[in-house]
């Protein structure tokens, strides 16, 4: 178990940064349901749709962004801090094929953040690992979707005669470019010749947990591009004959653990500073900010840099992130849909 500061003077033993929802049943529930809607409807009236009555929209959408992953308030997967809250944009081309299901393109963009500082404080029992630990990101999502819809009620007709409102499930694959970064005022960590500009720093390239350095069993760095699962629900409002409005949330699951940076143990500042990366002084005063919250508890490296560092935290092996789940984000945001009318193709007399 990982030690971390009660107080000045004080220390005690805290659970290791793990979270307890199990993310692999969520997924699994999610993908049965979807599966159950999209057999709703009988065979028949898919049957009586003629491809006239198919159809095409674009749309553009605005909304929020959230995620989940280790540096969050609480250990629970419906745990995120409203303050963090940050938005997304994107734009859509959906196209109908059936009376129930229909497919969609689109690109979002959008930032998550996470800061252990304003989600924990040192009073907060399970969570004061957390705040002491002191890591903070951004991250700004590219994303580009392709899903599949399914309405709970269809529309057999043409697209003037479509329900007035249409809950709607959807399941996809995507494509994700993702770059965490954190921000560092000069003088909080190091200082002279072995301090660093301030500004915002991107941690990829950097290596925060070893994946540069020399020596030890450190992870190999990370992917920046990833592929991601959309699925969500939805409901659709019709407002007039060409136009849709849409209230959504939709989840993505990941295939890393590192959109805020985070996820397996500390590694030692020696061999971060004597590894490659773009900036190994910028790695080593990154991948521990403890001391910046309890500059009283500062003691020397043992790994002999001159980066001091706080019991629990920062010595190679302590725990830094968990490593048992991938991280996730949210999206919920309304959109505007424009419906491009079908060409009616009048019959040819001979």
């Amino acid at each position: 178990m990982s030690l971390i500061i009660l107080g000045f003077g004080k220390f005690a033993e805290s659970p290791p940064f793990r979270n307890t929802f199990d993310m692999k049943k969520f997924f699994t529930l999610a993908l049965l349901l979807f599966i159950t809607f999209s057999f709703v409807a009988p065979e028949a009236d898919a049957q009586r749709w003629t491809k006239r009555r198919q159809y095409g929209s674009v749309g553009v959408n605005i909304g929020a962004m959230n995620y989940f992953g280790d540096l969050v308030p609480e250990p629970d997967f419906t745990s995120f801090r409203f303050k963090a809250t940050r938005p997304s944009v994107g734009i859509t081309y959906t196209y109908r094929y059936t009376p129930r299901i229909s497919a969609r393109a689109g690109f979002n963009w959008g930032r998550i953040t996470g800061d252990d500082a304003l989600a924990a404080s040192p009073n907060e029992g399970e969570n004061r690992g957390r705040y002491g630990r002191n890591l903070s990101f951004r991250n700004d999502i590219k994303e580009i979707t392709v899903v599949g819809i399914v309405d709970l009620f269809e529309n057999r007709s043409s697209f003037q005669r479509r329900p007035d409102f249409v809950p709607y499930a959807f399941l996809g694959v995507g494509v994700i470019h993702h770059n965490p970064k954190a921000y560092y005022e000069s003088g909080s960590v190091g200082s002279g010749a072995n301090d660093i500009s301030t500004g915002w720093y991107a941690l990829q390239p950097l290596g925060t947990e070893g994946q540069y350095a020399e020596g030890g069993d450190y992870p190999e760095p990370y992917k920046r591009v990833q592929v991601v699962v959309p699925f969500g629900l939805g409901v659709r409002y019709k407002i007039d004959r060409y136009w849709d409005l849409s209230l959504e949330v939709g989840w993505r699951k990941t295939f890393t653990d590192y959109l805020d940076d985070v996820s397996t143990t500390y590694a030692s500042k020696a061999n971060i500073l004597n590894g490659g990366g773009e900036n190994p002084t910028a790695a080593a005063i990154l991948s521990d900010r403890s001391v910046e919250v309890f500059p009283g508890q500062a003691m020397p490296d043992p790994s002999g840099t001159p980066y001091n560092i706080v019991r629990g935290y920062g010595r190679e092996g302590n725990q830094r992130g968990d490593t048992s789940d991938d991280d996730w984000y949210i999206t919920t945001g309304i959109s505007l849909n424009y419906i491009l009318a079908p060409r009616v193709r009048s019959p040819k007399f001979r």
